[in-house]
């Protein structure tokens, strides 16, 4: 057996429930997943699954209900600075597909690198720039076309339901470094110049996965701060872990209403 079949099989011990929609909760965001009836359970307890070591990312899987939909949400994510490799924290990824899943809902905190964003706004994620130096499908020799890698379809439901919620919501380019530092000033130039409105540590390597694997992918940033200057001030973790706070219900309210209305194919 495989890892990935011991992985499936520990968690189908737990639950029978079948999932449609995947959802990875990044920073500060992983609340939503206290929300979801059904079962949590801890990474460290999986076969094979990383588990992370950063505030914020909580470290459960949970699998239930939300808003009459079946779900499984990463409560939290590992990240590659954390030591892990791409192909470890795209693991989950793969297992909550075999799970069957075939919707991947991926959000992160970025730092704005767009002018006419702000701290708390929330970016749908358009297209993406891998800056990471690797990737998560190195060595398995399958050619995977990333034209339509965020699903049109998605955007344009979220969009919708963000007007009759009220929400600005903000459309971009996200692009992912390894980290853990933040970005130097330059380098926020150079990402500026080639068309990134928002960067970040995450993401990209599991939206990566998602689409070697026929998922289709809806990815949204919450703004948490201006990247490296932007404004003359220096960044913080606190910084984005505050921010997520003050957005947590406007974020989730969306969340829920994309699931209610999300198209399920059989």
């Amino acid at each position: 057996m495989g890892k990935i079949e011991e992985s499936v099989e520990f968690i189908r011990g737990k639950t029978d429930l079948k999932p449609r929609v995947a959802l990875i909760l990044g920073s500060g965001l992983g609340s939503l997943a206290d929300e979801i009836e059904g079962v949590s359970i801890p990474y460290e307890e999986i076969p094979h699954f990383p588990v992370p070591k950063v505030p914020g990312h909580k470290g459960n899987l949970v699998m239930g209900e939300l808003e009459g939909k079946k779900v499984v949400a990463m409560q939290g994510r590992c990240h590659y600075y954390e030591g892990y490799s791409l192909e470890e924290i795209t693991y989950p990824v793969r297992v909550m597909k075999e799970l069957g899943a075939a919707i991947l809902m991926v959000t992160n905190a970025g730092g704005g690198i767009n002018k006419d964003f702000k701290p708390g706004d929330l970016m749908l994620i358009t297209d993406h720039i891998n800056f990471m130096g690797g990737n998560p499908l190195r060595g398995r020799r399958k050619f995977i076309d990333m034209t339509f890698t965020y699903d049109k379809n998605l955007i344009e439901l979220t969009e919708r339901i963000a007007k009759d919620q009220g929400i600005e919501i903000k459309k971009g380019v996200y692009i992912a470094v390894p980290g853990p530092n933040y970005e130097t000033p330059s380098e926020i130039k150079a990402f500026e110049k080639l068309g990134a409105d928002a960067v970040g540590m995450s993401t990209v390597p599991e939206v990566i996965v998602a689409k070697s694997l026929g998922m289709r992918v809806l990815g949204i940033s919450c703004i948490t701060n201006m990247a490296a200057g932007i404004l003359k001030k220096p960044l913080s973790h606190k910084e984005v872990i505050e921010t997520t706070k003050k957005v947590e219900t406007k974020f989730k309210k969306l969340v829920r209403e994309i699931i209610t209305k999300i198209q399920l194919t059989s």
